[in-house]
C-alpha cells in the first residue's frame, strides 16, 4: 500500500516537466515565491513545492502525499513509484492467479493536455475476456510511450471484449470549454464523463454488481451523476487503479482515442499540436494566436488552462 501520511518527496525534474508542474499549480492557485537556489516556490494549505536550479524537485507539508499521487506521478512524472515500486513502468497490470470478480473500470486521458479532447472510457472485464486482456500485456497507459503501440493494443483490446464491453466518450475542445463553464470544477466534469461511459455500458447489457475507477475526488460526485440504471452499481475509487486490469484497459482505449483526435485536430488545423503543456506548447499556441487568431483556440484546446495566458504574452496580445 502506498505511504499515505509521507510528508517529504524528493525528485528530479526536466525543464518541459517543471513548467508543466508550474502551469498546473498556478491554475490551482497556489502562491508563488522566490528562496535561494531555486527557479520558483509554490505554497498552499500548509504544503510546498519548490524545483532548485538544479532540477530538484522537493515537496513537503501535510499534502504531499496527495500531491504526489494525483499530480505529480501520474501527470508530470509519468511513474507510479511513490509506494508502489511493485508496480513501476512495464509491469503487468495483474497476475492470472490474483483473485477476480467481473466489473467495470473508468479511465480517463487528455486531464493534463492543453491541446486535444478529454477522453473517458469504460471497460467490462468477464471471466472470459481477461485472459485475453493478460495476454495482450493491458498496463497503465503512461507507462507506454509509444502511440503506435497504444493504438495496436487499443485495436486488441477492442477485439478482445467487444463492441458492447468498451465505451467511449470524447469530449472534444469546444465542448470541453462549454461544460467546463457549467461545472464549479474539473473534478465534477470528470465525474459527469466517468458517468457517462458507465452508463453506455450498462445500457448496452453489461450486467456486474460494481465498477472502478482511480481516485480523482469523492466518490459520490461520479455516484450522483450516473442516472437510474448506474444507481445501483457500487462504485469504488482508489489510488493507482491502473493496476487493475480493467481500469487498465480503459486506460489505454482512452489514450487511444485522444491520440487519434489529436492527430486529426491537428491536420484540419494545419499545425503539429504537441501533447501535455509547456514551453513547447505555449510557443504552439501563440503561432496559433498570431495566425488564426485566438478564437481558433476554442476548437483545439482546453482554454482554462494557464498556458492560454502565456501564449497571449508570446503572440504580443
Amino acid at each position: 500500500m502506498p505511504n499515505t501520511i509521507a510528508k517529504n518527496y524528493v525528485a528530479e525534474l526536466n525543464a518541459t516537466q517543471a513548467a508543466q508542474l508550474k502551469e498546473v499549480l498556478l491554475d490551482r492557485g497556489w502562491e508563488f515565491g522566490q528562496a535561494p537556489y531555486t527557479q520558483w516556490k509554490a505554497s498552499k494549505d500548509k504544503t510546498t513545492v519548490a524545483v532548485y536550479e538544479s532540477g530538484k524537485l522537493v515537496v513537503q507539508g501535510k499534502g504531499t502525499s496527495d500531491l504526489v499521487l494525483f499530480l505529480l506521478e501520474p501527470e508530470i512524472l509519468k511513474t507510479s513509484g511513490f509506494g508502489y515500486e511493485a508496480e513501476l513502468a512495464g509491469a503487468p497490470a495483474a497476475a492470472a492467479d490474483e483473485p477476480f470478480e467481473p466489473h467495470i473500470g473508468v479511465d480517463e486521458s487528455g486531464k493534463g493536455d492543453f491541446f486535444g479532447p478529454l477522453v473517458v472510457s469504460a471497460v467490462f472485464v468477464s471471466d472470459a475476456t481477461r485472459p485475453k486482456l493478460l495476454a495482450i500485456g493491458a498496463r497503465d497507459s503512461k507507462t507506454i510511450k509509444s502511440d503506435k503501440t497504444i493504438l495496436a493494443m487499443a485495436a486488441k483490446i477492442r477485439q478482445a471484449v467487444g463492441p458492447k464491453g468498451c465505451a467511449v466518450v470524447p469530449i472534444g475542445p469546444e465542448a470541453y470549454n462549454r461544460l467546463r463553464d457549467k461545472f464549479p470544477n474539473l473534478n465534477r466534469l470528470l465525474a459527469w464523463g466517468h458517468a457517462r461511459a458507465i452508463e453506455d455500458l450498462l445500457d448496452a447489457g453489461v450486467d456486474c454488481a460494481w465498477a472502478l475507477s482511480d481516485k480523482f475526488g469523492d466518490e459520490r460526485l461520479i455516484q450522483n451523476a450516473l442516472m437510474d440504471r448506474g444507481r445501483g452499481l457500487e462504485l469504488r475509487q482508489r489510488t493507482k487503479a491502473e493496476s487493475d486490469i480493467a481500469v487498465a484497459a480503459a486506460s489505454i482505449l482512452a489514450r487511444a482515442e485522444f491520440v487519434e483526435r489529436l492527430d486529426k485536430l491537428g491536420k484540419q488545423a494545419g499545425v503539429l499540436l504537441p501533447k501535455g503543456a509547456g514551453p513547447g506548447v505555449d510557443a504552439t499556441a501563440a503561432a496559433i494566436i498570431k495566425e488564426k487568431g485566438e478564437a481558433a483556440l476554442e476548437n483545439l484546446a482546453k482554454t482554462h488552462f494557464a498556458t492560454l495566458g502565456k501564449a497571449r504574452a508570446l503572440a504580443g496580445r
